[in-house]
């Protein structure tokens, strides 16, 4: 049996982001010989459970994000001293500063997923970037392996840091669900994402004003100034549905399951959870063009560089095009993205 203690997430039951959706399901696909400990947040959780997908939860009485996110890991860190597993998996790198003092004191294996190059972010300010570019390279020389979710990021820590790293992505299969009844396509495109600048939420907006095309665009509009602009400036558009978020996995399912397509602006964080879902679906996708992006669809999507560009892709891609492009979004989704791939390619680095 080896003991995993997993860092860095809100937690499980998944309540928050692609973290926490990985975890729920390396709990959920786990072999018998991996034991769980999940750290999580109890200021997240009203409803408290100790066990969950055959894993120990541990509640800790701080935020998981923000500037909170750094002492949370730290005193995940610190409990597993007490705790002594043998592998500890940390996501993200806020808290990574503290890997020297843990290590000096602990035998784990250090497993770290270093995300996105978090610190080239535009929420940040250059203060945060610097701590978390900072922690980063703390990451990258402490922990026994590295984990990055995409090639170009892969491509990122052997060029800036000469250092081997294990390209896992993420599974998306979990947003399928087998015996509900689909409808007909209907006449919209799908967009999905946290409204912030550098998933180029304002650049699809725009693109689709100028277009006869209509567009469903589901995000956490009110939780930022920015959100809360785009959503008055564009929620009286009558070909655009400014949606609020949605958790609830059926609903999610029936949006993406009957949508003509799914536009996809991210353009940091390397490979994206919801791109890997909406693949999974047989949608054309459009998608921001860059190398995370082309990386994660193989260079067989749509990719579009500005308002102009992504309305012109809309009228200009024929059918024939469109539905070639779902065939292979399908397909590379059930090669490389699904959770039984996912959570062998993970157990492999606790070894």
């Amino acid at each position: 049996m080896i003991k995993v203690a997993v860092v860095g997430t809100v937690g499980i039951p998944a309540c928050y982001g692609g973290f926490e959706s990985l975890v729920e399901n390396l709990t959920l696909y786990k072999s018998n010989e991996i034991d769980y400990t999940i750290f999580c947040s109890g200021k997240s959780y009203v409803d408290k459970v100790y066990t969950y997908n055959d894993a120990k939860l541990v509640y800790l009485p701080l935020n998981a994000n923000g500037i909170q996110s750094i002492p949370y890991d730290i005193l995940s860190l610190i409990r597993c001293w007490f705790l002594r597993p043998d592998t500890v998996l940390i996501l993200g790198v806020s808290g990574c500063l503290f890997l020297p003092i843990f290590k000096f004191f602990s035998k784990a294996k250090i497993v770290t997923n270093i995300d996105g190059l978090e610190w080239k972010r535009d929420k940040w300010n250059k203060w945060a970037k610097r701590f978390l570019k900072f922690s980063e390279s703390i990451a990258v020389k402490y922990s026994d392996v590295i984990i990055t979710d995409n090639k170009a990021i892969g491509d990122y820590v052997d060029v800036e840091y000469s250092t081997d790293n294990v390209v896992i992505a993420y599974g998306g299969d979990h947003a399928m669900i087998e015996g509900i009844d689909v409808g007909q396509e209907q006449d919209y495109y799908l967009s999905l994402c946290r409204i912030e600048p550098e998933n180029n939420v304002q650049m699809i907006l725009e693109a689709f004003v100028n277009s006869d095309k209509k567009l469903k665009f589901v995000g956490n509009w009110n939780s930022s100034e920015f959100g809360r602009e785009l959503k008055k400036e564009f929620s009286d558009k009558p070909n655009i549905d400014v949606i609020d978020p949605i958790y609830d996995i059926k609903q999610l399912f029936m949006l993406r399951s009957e949508c003509k397509g799914y536009i996809h602006g991210h353009s940091a964080g390397g490979t994206n959870p919801s791109l890997v879902e909406a693949m999974h679906f047989q949608k054309p996708i459009f998608a921001f063009d860059c190398k995370f992006n082309r990386y994660s669809t193989e260079d067989l999507a749509v990719y579009f560089s500005s308002s102009h560009n992504l309305n012109s892709m809309l009228t200009e891609v024929t059918t024939d095009e469109l539905s070639a492009i779902a065939v292979n979004m399908k397909q590379i989704a059930e090669s490389r993205y699904t959770w039984k791939i996912i959570n062998q390619m993970y157990e492999e680095t606790y070894l």
